[in-house]
């Protein structure tokens, strides 16, 4: 089999799939530019800011693809690409699409608030306190494992270190040229864009930048903290659109690389239905965390995105396009894999740096069929990687800080204090990553970020029903989404336990207890709104 083919496939199928579900999804929830988003009747030039589709775009889309597109499929493809392959496409159209947009929009219309904020108005009180906790919890697993792989990456990597930190400080300009001297973003573009490959330049030609992996974790920590305080407009939105032009040129340069040198599939299409990491089902859904559907990516829709969009319709690109944009990197990531054949595989995953390494090794193979030396493209696609696990890491902390500053508003106001709750979310995402390393948390965070999708999709659920709206749309989603990842949870609750990872062990057993809540409390609501309000 020829990766061109499964490339190919998956263009199609998005496309297709932007143009009509995409279409029928903005008409079921009423799309209207007539209406201000919160962006606008809300802003307070700190976290609702206004962007225009362009730059939001490139914000959310880095916000959401972050590592998981690339290490899931990686760490998956132990299955054969063939399943990996199939979950991704479909995944990403029927079910990780309609999860985003959902979140997205239904954020949009209860002021820009969290997904929780919209389970706890259409579900009930007690559900939001206990979605909360399940969403904080949640997001220091999320802490924790990119916290890892980005301080691996720039350990292992002194150009990719030196040209990430490179590219923070002309982003912070960028914000300060757009909003602060009012630039036209055409202009202010050009200039980071250049800017960014000269930071690539130095990084590849000079690097300056070298420590060890336990210094680059604290050094990660106090970033984080400075990163997710400040205004939107100062780092988060700038670096985040400029990082996008890092993962539009990996993909396109990725694209053509497989156009011309139409690599062979290594790899077999299947290998067995248990693994290491556990049974096909429910782990296949689990391990590819990002790449077809991913409950962090509602906290994204719904904690920083909703509160920067300008206008309803853009939320039809930026919520449901954006998925399968990342289900097209997430298809490149398995080719990266699956050129491979299984005992390479093992090699790159033990002596490249795990699944990020394979993927830069696969960017840089496939750059080099457009005639870019291969240890270039290397370093590129490290780099591509590190800017997103960059972006996921302080996204998170930021997201984390809301979901903290909610759950305690109304009982401990110095918690909820945002350098607080910004010093308490690291904390705890910090004593994990020490703890551990990816590989042991990455299938807990996994079941966790997968059951919290179950879980916005139930909050989307009972929006509709409360609207009166058809929801068969992310019912049945949902049904899938949380059967699959209970499975998940108790498969880690008697793996970590045996191991004697007593603390992911009883992370698990909590998230799945709180779920269960959740679960039951939105159930009802549904019920309800059923007797209410006859669907359309």
């Amino acid at each position: 089999m020829n990766l061109l083919i499964l490339v190919l496939i998956a263009l199609v199928a998005f496309a297709i799939a932007l143009k009509t579900y995409g279409g029928y999804l903005g008409k079921l929830v009423g799309l209207d530019d007539s209406k201000k988003t919160p962006a606008h009747t809300m802003t307070d030039g700190v976290d609702y800011v206004p962007a225009k589709a362009p730059v939001l775009m490139g914000h959310h889309f880095a916000s959401i693809a972050g590592g998981g597109p690339i290490v899931g499929p990686i760490a998956a493809s132990c299955f054969g690409w063939l399943p990996c392959f199939l979950w991704i496409v479909i995944g990403s159209i029927f079910i990780g699409g309609v999860h985003d947009f959902m979140a997205l929009i239904s954020s949009v219309r209860h002021e820009g608030k969290t997904v929780g904020e919209v389970v706890g108005k259409n579900v009930g009180k007690k559900a939001k306190i206990l979605f909360l906790i399940f969403i904080w919890l949640a997001l220091v697993l999320v802490v924790a494992v990119f916290a890892i792989l980005v301080a691996k990456t720039f350990a292992a990597s002194s150009s990719v270190a030196t040209a990430s930190t490179l590219m923070m400080l002309i982003a912070i300009g960028m914000g300060f040229a757009l909003y602060r001297k009012g630039m036209a973003l055409g202009t202010v573009t050009i200039v980071g864009v250049v800017l960014l490959f000269v930071a690539f330049w130095i990084g590849v030609s000079a690097p300056f930048l070298s420590f060890s992996f336990n210094t680059w974790i604290w050094i990660l920590f106090v970033y984080i903290f400075f990163a997710s305080s400040m205004p939107v407009w100062v780092l988060l939105q700038p670096r985040d659109y400029l990082s996008s032009f890092l993962l539009y040129t990996a993909l396109g340069g990725a694209v053509l690389g497989i156009l011309f040198g139409a690599p062979q599939l290594e790899l077999p299409a299947f290998t067995a239905f248990k693994q290491p990491v556990g049974y096909l089902f429910p782990m296949l859904f689990v391990v590819i965390a990002c790449g077809a559907i991913s409950g962090f990516h509602s906290l994204c829709s719904s904690g920083t995105t909703s509160k920067q969009l300008n206008k309803e319709t853009d939320a039809k690109v930026i919520g449901y396009g954006a998925m399968l944009l990342e289900g097209l990197l997430a298809v490149i990531a398995l080719g990266t894999a699956a050129m491979l054949t299984k005992e390479g595989l093992a090699d790159g995953l033990a002596n490249w740096g795990g699944p990020v390494g394979v993927f830069s090794h696969g960017i840089g193979s496939f750059l080099a069929n457009l005639g870019i030396p291969e240890q270039i493209g290397i370093t590129f696609g490290a780099l591509t990687v590190s800017s997103f696990l960059l972006t996921s890491l302080d996204t998170a902390t930021r997201l984390g800080r809301y979901a903290l500053e909610e759950l305690t508003a109304d009982w401990a106001p110095a918690i909820s204090n945002r350098y607080v709750a910004t010093i308490i979310t690291i904390a705890a995402g910090g004593g994990l990553a020490l703890s551990g390393s990816w590989s042991a948390i990455w299938p807990v965070f996994g079941a966790s970020n997968q059951l919290l999708a179950g879980l916005a999709l139930l909050g989307a659920t009972a929006w509709l029903a409360h609207m009166g709206k058809k929801y068969t749309v992310t019912l049945y989603p949902m049904a899938f989404m949380i059967i699959v990842t209970v499975f998940a949870l108790l498969n880690m609750i008697f793996t970590n336990f045996g191991k004697g990872n007593y603390l992911l062990g009883f992370v698990s057993v909590v998230l799945l207890i709180l779920a269960g809540f959740v679960v039951n409390e939105g159930m009802q609501a549904i019920n309800r709104f059923k007797t209410e309000v006859k669907p359309e």
